[in-house]
């Protein structure tokens, strides 16, 4: 079992398969903490944790701050808009103001690509990516992966269909990084403008046809349009998108049995899922936000210092 020697995670594809996989099994170790009626232990008492979000969210953040919580790490909320950024400091400056207050782990959230890495660089602090830019989202491709391998005992030999725009999508390309590193099958799906055959390079198959896949996925990950990141022009409008690529409830009924259904929200309902597919039983969505808290306990842990995996 390869131990975790890393202070920050800043993407997937930077890891081993050895780390992906210590960070899922401690996960596992973690998750029967949520389980409990006292939901904590004392493996970060004493560390403070910064989640410092330039970009909104509230998913991965309240996620973050949950799992801290569990830890017995104390929890500091900044947003750019209650920080110095608005007053022209650089993003440089206000980590290092973080640091000298002493901040044990900085998860950050940024527009550009790359912010979390040079933060590493530079900080003697843990820092981990909560997604910067259209770049990667480590521990939402961390938490996608826990809940296949949960589900189906592994990852190796599935078929994972992600479907919808790849082209600005962070989680995306986490996955991609995480489930071919651990020896799944990956297909994406989407119109060509938001899934360029460029993607086959990293080792991924391309498809601009979602009734070709549907019936040989063991998996089903839809993400959302990302409006605010892409053109008008990308595709024509949600009508066409629906049509041609929406999970309706007559398409679901072409996937196998035990095909999931995944979302890493928060989900255009009617858009890229039908409701009734939203909430059906092959869908896993809230399963995901519940496994993300135990997904994040192990990143933090581990990038605290936790080499080796936990007692459960």
């Amino acid at each position: 079992m390869t131990a975790w020697t890393r202070k920050d995670l800043t993407g997937l594809d930077e890891l081993s398969t050895g780390e992906i996989t210590f960070l899922l099994d401690t996960a596992r170790a973690f998750k029967g903490v949520g389980e409990r009626s006292l939901k904590k232990v004392p493996a970060l008492r004493g560390k403070t944790l910064v989640n410092f979000f330039v970009e909104p969210s509230t998913r991965t953040r309240t996620s973050f701050e949950v799992a801290a919580m569990r830890l017995s790490a104390d929890v500091v909320n900044i947003s750019a808009t209650a920080s110095s950024l608005q007053k022209g400091e650089t993003l440089k400056d206000t980590a290092l103001n973080l640091q000298a207050l002493r901040a044990d782990i900085i998860v950050l959230r940024h527009s550009s690509p790359g912010s979390s890495k040079f933060l590493s660089q530079r900080l003697g602090s843990s820092i981990i990516n909560a997604g910067d830019g259209a770049h990667e989202h480590p521990t939402q491709g961390l938490l996608d992966i826990f809940t296949i391998r949960e589900k189906f005992g592994k990852i190796e030999g599935l078929h994972i269909a992600i479907v919808g725009d790849i082209l600005f999508s962070r989680v995306a390309r986490s996955n991609i990084f995480g489930l071919l590193k651990l020896g799944a099958k990956v297909t994406l799906v989407g119109p060509s403008t938001l899934v360029p055959k460029s993607f086959e390079k990293l080792g991924a198959r391309v498809s601009h046809r979602i009734d070709d896949i549907l019936a040989d996925a063991d998996v089903v990950n839809l993400l959302r349009i990302q409006h605010e990141r892409q053109r008008k022009e990308y595709f024509p409008g949600l009508g066409e998108y629906i049509s041609l690529f929406g999970l309706t409830k007559p398409r679901a009924e072409k996937l196998k049995p035990g095909c999931l259904v995944m979302h890493p929200g928060p989900i255009n309902r009617g858009v890229e899922i039908d409701s009734d597919v939203a909430d059906g039983k092959q869908s896993v969505i809230l399963e995901q936000v519940t496994n993300g808290i135990a997904v994040r306990m192990a990143v933090l842990y581990a990038c605290a210092g936790g080499a080796q995996i936990p007692a459960p």
